[in-house]
């Protein structure tokens, strides 16, 4: 997952709001915070309530639900249960394209402590929690908190493991009650049973520091910036590297052009749960929900991943469903039993099982959907389907045994052990007081290894996922010169 050297770089298009002072300093203390922001206004609970109303505030951890509503409902349950209330941040990404929580907690925690604090207000809570699974975001909101010292409202923060199911908000909840993080398979509204039984505001860490922002512009300030229909900013992740902060309703063929990237074969829009767009879609689309679904997709959790033309389209999905599977929460069948299963006929095809192969892959999709006790079977079998419908050409090619001849590049970002780009993943190595330059490991292992101008590999090291490496086994094996070897 991503590490502490996995530091977000920054930027924005036109001026920043969230990502404000960052320019100057890499971590916003109290006072430079202070002095970025300015104090926290204290609002009553009406009044908070009818802001996030009227700047039509919605969570942005993938779900998008209306802010206000949440508030609403907490209350409501607590006055009907004669309950207390807690306060959830979900500070969790447990997906490796996505680090735009991540740059938040590590640059200006107290952003976001102000926006909690102040719902925290609004519901009656006496405690603030804010969920993590990262050590050096641990450590930032921690140092944050020091810096707040005593009395007001109790801020505790809890690290939790990192793992893809972990944001999922039942898991969230029994992970902080000193269960397993793990989804519960109930449908269960957080806002009547949550934290410690009480009603619970959960949401995540964009949408409080949204919402801290938002109090001190107010209403109409805060719908100065992007759509009437869906006013301010939003923060993505794209590349997964770059958290960019930028007006809703800008194009995304921009913002990837300003990123350097371009929208390459196509972008992949709301991480591993969400939707492949293809590159005309891409140039054509707004970063807003009503342009977003003329495309059958949505913004989720804010990660945009394009794919340069340099990579195979086929095999990073593959790459994505097989850790997809690894990550599944393990409690129904359509997680323990279908996703592997899923994985293992779409590696299939893309290794040129035929015809058969992707008519096993369609049959595995429509087995997992809307059998899951929670939505990870349902996101990935629609990440899968919307690449075979993106990128159709490419798969019905490597199924059919022709490939593409690219390798993959880990342009959809996995942890190292499982995107192949080092921290223990094998590779094929050259041994060039060997090496003749017969060729024959590029017909074998076309993903992998590509031909310099002279006929011979054109790296004396290449990255193997691990999908690939009963192909690399078979070229070094049937290596002429015996000049290959399989390493960590």
């Amino acid at each position: 997952m991503s590490g502490p050297a996995e530091r977000p770089g920054l930027g924005c298009v036109g001026a920043p709001r969230l990502l404000s002072g960052l320019d100057r300093t890499g971590w916003l203390d109290r006072e430079a915070h202070l002095a970025v922001h300015g104090p926290l206004p204290r609002l009553r609970p009406d009044e908070l309530t009818a802001l996030a109303s009227e700047i039509d505030l919605r969570g942005r951890g993938g779900a998008g639900f209306p802010f206000a509503r949440k508030l609403e409902a907490v209350t409501r349950s607590a006055r009907e249960k004669d309950a207390a209330t807690a306060v959830v941040v979900n500070g969790s990404e447990g997906e490796p394209s996505c680090l735009k929580d991540t740059a938040l907690l590590l640059h200006t925690p107290h952003l976001v402590l102000d926006g909690a604090l102040l719902a925290a207000a609004a519901v009656s809570a006496e405690e603030v929690v804010v969920a993590v699974t990262r050590a050096d975001v641990e450590a930032s909101v921690r140092d944050a908190v020091d810096e707040r010292g005593p009395g007001g409202r109790r801020v505790r923060v809890a690290r939790l493991p990192e793992r893809f199911v972990t944001g999922e908000g039942t898991a969230l909840v029994s992970g902080l009650g000193g269960g397993p993080a793990l989804p519960s398979g109930q449908r269960v509204r957080t806002s009547e049973r949550g934290l410690g039984g009480v009603p619970t505001l959960l949401s995540n860490t964009e949408t409080y520091a949204q919402l801290a922002v938002a109090a001190r512009l107010g209403a109409p300030a805060y719908r100065s910036v992007g759509l009437p229909s869906e006013p301010g900013t939003v923060l993505l992740t794209v590349a997964g590297s770059t958290v960019v902060e930028v007006p809703s309703g800008t194009s995304l063929g921009y913002v990837l052009d300003l990123c350097g990237s371009g929208v390459g074969q196509g972008v992949l829009v709301g991480g591993y749960h969400g939707r492949w767009l293809d590159p005309g879609a891409a140039r054509s689309a707004g970063l807003s929900r009503q342009s977003l679904a003329a495309f059958d997709a949505v913004l989720g959790a804010g990660a945009v991943l394009p794919l340069p033309e340099e990579t195979c389209p086929a095999g990073e999905v593959a790459a994505v469903a097989r850790w997809m599977a690894k990550e599944s929460a393990g409690q129904c069948g359509p997680c323990v039993r279908g996703l592997p299963a899923l994985a293992d006929v779409l590696e299939d095809a893309v290794r040129g099982g035929g015809r058969g192969a992707l008519d096993a892959v369609e049959a595995r999709l429509r087995s997992v959907r809307r059998r899951g006790a929670c939505s990870h079977p349902d996101g990935t079998s629609y990440f899968v389907a919307s690449a075979l419908a993106t990128f159709p050409e490419e798969f019905r090619g490597h199924a059919l045994g022709s490939g593409c001849g690219r390798p993959v590049a880990g342009a959809l970002p996995l942890p190292p052990e499982e995107g192949g780009g080092g921290g223990g993943a094998e590779r094929l190595v050259v041994d060039w007081t060997l090496c003749k330059g017969h060729g024959l490991c590029v017909d074998i292992l076309p993903d992998v290894v590509r031909l310099d101008a002279d006929g011979y590999p054109a790296s004396a090291s290449m990255p193997v996922p691990a999908w690939l490496r009963p192909k690399a086994l078979r070229a070094v094996r049937r290596c002429p010169a015996l000049a290959l070897r399989l390493r960590e």
